[in-house]
């Protein structure tokens, strides 16, 4: 077992809950997670996320949602923690190294999602450049409301796959 999730497996409820909290942002999930303890090792913990994740009710899938700053934009929304705001920074960098062009359509992007969907565009960033992400947000905008919710619950819980391998190596 991983010092991490050793202490982590330790910790009060509130306190492994709040720690987990960074890699999702839905309060449910940190504590359905936290719940599960003692976790063994890194697939247990991926196979309690999917597990606890697709628990979830949207209420909590669009709190998750809303811990993510807008793709292109370097800061968060107020509640998210600084290890949120900068794992989001490392997992945007092909968008910062864009074309303004590219930025500019992004942005463009976004502000026509939010008009549409009321939340935020949510997308698996990592490996991404930011072309592919213009090109999966011009398509995802053609999706009717519950395709579209779905599909950015399955990127919210993908970002948290690799978010909670990030968190056993801090």
């Amino acid at each position: 077992m991983s010092e991490v999730l050793a202490r982590w497996n330790n910790l009060s409820l509130e306190e492994a809950a709040r720690a987990l909290l960074p890699c999702c942002g839905s309060k449910a999930w940190a504590g359905g997670m936290a719940a599960r303890r003692p976790i063994v090792d890194e697939a247990a913990l991926v196979a309690a996320s999917d597990a606890v994740w697709n628990s979830l009710r949207e209420g909590d899938w669009i709190e998750a949602f809303q811990s993510h700053p807008r793709i292109g934009e370097s800061h968060g929304p107020p509640a998210a923690s600084r290890q949120s705001a900068a794992w989001s920074r490392t997992e945007q960098q092909q968008v910062a190294l864009a074309e303004e062009e590219v930025k500019l359509a992004l942005a463009e992007g976004n502000r026509a999602y939010e008009k549409r969907f009321h939340r935020i565009f949510i997308l698996c960033t990592s490996g991404k450049s930011a072309s592919e992400i213009l090109e999966i947000l011009q398509r995802r905008l053609q999706n009717d409301d519950k395709t579209e919710l779905h599909e950015a619950a399955e990127q919210q819980r993908q970002i948290a796959q690799i978010r909670l391998k990030k968190w056993l190596s801090l």
